[in-house]
């Protein structure tokens, strides 16, 4: 069984280091306090984009307590804004939920990732913990992760955080929706750029990096292209991965 240290050093040496105990990933308070707290910075730049998603619920005709329940149920924040956008009247359900399936199809391989410190915890705390998970918080564990910070509640902390923030916007931008009717107007559709750029420098790994990025990003830009709806996102990542998987070989 190894050591705390051990399993510090093999995050710190490796995307996918072993986990044989709970005790070496730690589930507590503080863990949820410290990913919350560093979290706060990118959270406001998801309240920035969470305008957004606010002034199209309102729109949409939505009321603020109809879209902070959507938040909060499904809490993914292209997603609900690609539902903003199809919105109609009646609503089409079945194009909605399907298309919400393939941008959502992105979580199953952010998950596996997740799986090398998360199959330590129990199923109680790795759900919930993943039910919080975003894309921003998800980036930032996973950093955290890499860099030896082994806290099991980590994902959950930076969660709650996004959610807090993405709901409070939520309500706001239905609010204040007829008062800023242009989003773009405003810059707000650049925040939800402007958080990835942050993140991709904050998971950056080095110049091993560019390979899996260059094909991912090449790859969606083509399915963008010749694929129908959000299947580009699947794409990139998919081909992203196999990428990097096909580097470690």
């Amino acid at each position: 069984m190894e050591t705390e240290e051990g399993v510090t050093q093999n995050v710190r040496s490796s995307d996918t280091p072993e986990v044989v105990s709970t005790e070496e990933v730690p589930f507590t308070v503080a863990g949820v306090v410290d990913g919350y707290r560093k979290c706060i910075p990118i959270a406001l730049g998801v309240f920035a984009y969470g305008l957004v998603f606010g002034v199209l619920a309102n729109q949409a005709g939505l009321t603020a307590v109809e879209a902070a329940l959507m938040s909060a149920a499904v809490l993914a924040g292209a997603a609900q804004l690609i539902a903003m956008e199809m919105w109609a009247d009646p609503v089409p359900v079945f194009a909605i939920v399907l298309t919400t399936l393939v941008v959502n199809l992105r979580y199953l391989l952010m998950g596996a990732a997740l799986r090398p410190w998360f199959e330590a915890l129990s199923p109680s705390k790795a759900y919930s913990s993943a039910f919080f998970m975003a894309d921003e918080n998800w980036a930032l564990t996973i950093a955290e992760y890499r860099s030896g910070n082994v806290q099991g509640a980590f994902l959950l902390g930076s969660g709650l955080a996004i959610f807090s923030f993405w709901i409070v916007a939520t309500v706001v931008g239905v609010t204040a929706g007829s008062a800023v009717d242009d989003p773009e107007r405003w810059g707000l559709d650049f925040a939800f750029t402007a958080v990835f750029l942050t993140l991709l420098v904050g998971i950056w790994d080095g110049t091993g990096d560019l390979f899996p990025w260059a094909v991912a990003g090449s790859s969606a830009i083509v399915a963008a292209e010749v694929l129908p709806g959000s299947w580009y996102i699947v794409v990139g990542g998919l081909f992203g991965s196999l990428a990097a998987v096909s580097r470690r070989a």
